[in-house]
């Protein structure tokens, strides 16, 4: 599939009106795990769009242009809100957080898997680690406060069970700034892994910024606070692996060759007939999107679209969400890593003196272990989901929450 030799059914924009902005929600409860996830990757997908081309507009000086910008983001607004609207009433805060990291670990596994740039594939085995040490905390929870169990809700496809523990996550702003990718040397599905994590842990990101003031005990608010500033890092690090060199009107031309990218793979993937169709829609309305940002690109820079296609616009490897069960436990293997500037190294090389120790000590970030330290007091042992022993024998007592994997150069 080729973006740029395809034609959108309607031709110009053409906008909704509010009543086919109102979708049927999914059933919460006979739903697919990955129907979830893929309508939180489109609405944070969604965000990027907007928030890109109000960036955009506010650097710009030509009006026409940002009046063709308005345009768009119009229309990308009312997908998000369609999108938006898929999320039933009756779906709590706590079980829509279990989607959003299920959508991360799976999301980020899935591409890892994939990437050949081995600094982006490094940069993504290291966040996995601590998304899938989130799922855990939040699945603990979960349990505690609601009675539900979390594997219900991933469909089993997700293992539950620490990963690289949260407090041990806390790194100095300085250690999360990673290297840049070069667009015209670095392959499209490179590319396209790291605008696509990158607009996914953002959306995480702000979702646990807003959500979490909104929480109804104090233990869920704190937890929420510390994996939002968690979140913070994640999107440094994800983001300063895109391509800083990018004129604005390449970045929106790879923005809507992303967007096709992922309705088409959502499209393809999909199991709800509904969804599927909302899917396939929103990837035509993009197809118009994608024309009139190299329209511009033209335009304004004299330039051809396939001028940012060197290897070809055919569509790599289509995104599919999948249980990554086997892929992750090899992961956890190297469970103690940290960050050290734009390098991930193991713990044990990490110098004395470095900044990681002293910031995380300062922090004293503590929500994530009272869960489950409360959770363990209440119940004996901690929740967890696994069909094997966990792959880190430091992690297998489930009475103690190992708090020093992480952090402690001699644990």
């Amino acid at each position: 599939m080729n973006p740029f030799k395809e034609m959108p059914q309607k031709a110009n924009l053409q906008y909704e009106n509010f009543k086919a902005l109102s979708p049927k929600p999914y059933d919460k409860n006979t739903a697919n795990p990955y129907t979830k996830t893929r309508v939180i990757l489109m609405n944070g997908t969604e965000f990027e769009s907007n928030w890109f081309l109000h960036q955009f507009n506010r650097h710009c000086l030509n009006n026409d242009v940002r009046r063709a910008i308005a345009e768009v983001r119009r229309q990308e607004q009312q997908q998000q809100k369609l999108i938006s609207g898929l999320k039933p009433i009756n779906e709590t805060i706590l079980e829509t957080t279990i989607g959003y990291e299920q959508l991360a670990v799976d999301l980020t596994a899935e591409m890892a898997q994939k990437e050949k740039n081995p600094f982006v594939k490094a940069q993504l085995d290291f966040a996995l680690l601590e998304d899938f040490d989130h799922l855990y905390r939040y699945a603990d929870l979960l349990y505690m406060e609601e009675g539900a169990r979390a594997e219900r809700l991933v469909g089993s496809y997700t293992e539950i069970t620490p990963g690289r523990p949260t407090v041990c996550e806390h790194r100095h702003p300085n250690d999360d700034v990673r290297r840049y990718i070069n667009s015209w040397q670095d392959d499209l599905l490179t590319r396209l892994h790291v605008g696509i994590i990158t607009a996914a842990e953002q959306q995480t990101m702000n979702f646990y910024m807003n959500a979490g003031a909104f929480y109804h005990s104090d233990t869920g608010r704190k937890l929420y606070a510390e994996i939002a500033m968690i979140e913070e890092q994640h999107v440094t690090g994800y983001g300063s692996l895109m391509d800083p060199a990018c004129t604005w009107f390449e970045s929106w031309v790879m923005h809507e060759y992303t967007e096709c990218y992922l309705y088409f793979s959502c499209y393809m993937d999909e199991c709800d007939p509904y969804i599927k169709q909302i899917w396939y829609r929103h990837f035509d309305q993009e197809l118009e999107h994608l024309k009139i940002a190299c329209d511009m690109l033209f335009k304004y820079e004299g330039r051809e679209f396939m001028s940012l296609f060197s290897q070809g616009a055919e569509f790599p490897s289509l995104l599919r969400l999948k249980s990554n069960k086997g892929y992750i436990r090899e992961v956890l293997k190297d469970i103690r890593l940290s960050g050290l500037k734009e390098d991930i190294i193991p713990l044990k090389n990490m110098p004395d003196n470095a900044d990681f120790f002293k910031y995380n000590k300062r922090v004293k970030a503590t929500a994530s272990h009272n869960v489950i330290e409360k959770y363990i007091k209440k119940y004996g042992e901690d929740y967890r989901f696994e069909e094997a022993p966990h792959p880190e024998k430091a992690l297998r007592d489930r009475k103690t929450d190992n708090t020093r994997i992480g952090r402690d150069k001699n644990a």
